[in-house]
């Protein structure tokens, strides 16, 4: 299956519009994933591979390789695959979706709603977010 790219059918659309073009892409399985895991920093094949809970290596390969012809992630020289400015952007737009999952898990199961993935998913630490999440302004915005 080819990467989806705004401007061509995609899963679910004949239009292509980005929107419809990045949930195709974010929405292939392991997607996702990858790109929270790289959140933290640049990661290697198996060191990415195992926090992404030893996904097999063809559907890891298949899903770098589709995240990398997005330009949502790059390889560094040393091999470690990173996030670019477009998949930081990505991944902060995650924030909100990420904060609410965890109100929803209060609302739906208040018992059980300690056991999320991670704890700190809404507030992920970022030099242009503040201790929230959210983007700090500044006084040139």
């Amino acid at each position: 299956m080819a990467t989806p790219r705004p401007g061509n059918p995609v899963r679910g659309s004949t239009t292509g519009r980005p929107l419809m073009a990045a949930l195709d892409l974010f929405g292939r399985r392991w997607s996702l994933r990858i790109l929270w895991e790289l959140r933290a920093g640049p990661l290697g094949f198996r060191p990415l591979q195992k926090r992404c809970d030893d996904m097999s290596s063809s559907v890891m390969r298949q899903r770098l390789t589709e995240l990398l012809d997005a330009q949502v992630i790059h390889q560094l020289p040393d091999s470690r695959y990173e996030l670019t400015p477009l998949g930081q952007e990505a991944r902060q737009a995650l924030n909100p979706l990420a904060r609410w999952a965890g109100r929803w898990a209060a609302t739906v199961d208040p018992q059980g709603a300690d056991h999320t993935d991670d704890q700190s998913a809404g507030r992920i630490s970022h030099p242009d977010t503040g201790d929230d999440g959210e983007p700090e302004l500044d006084s040139a915005d």
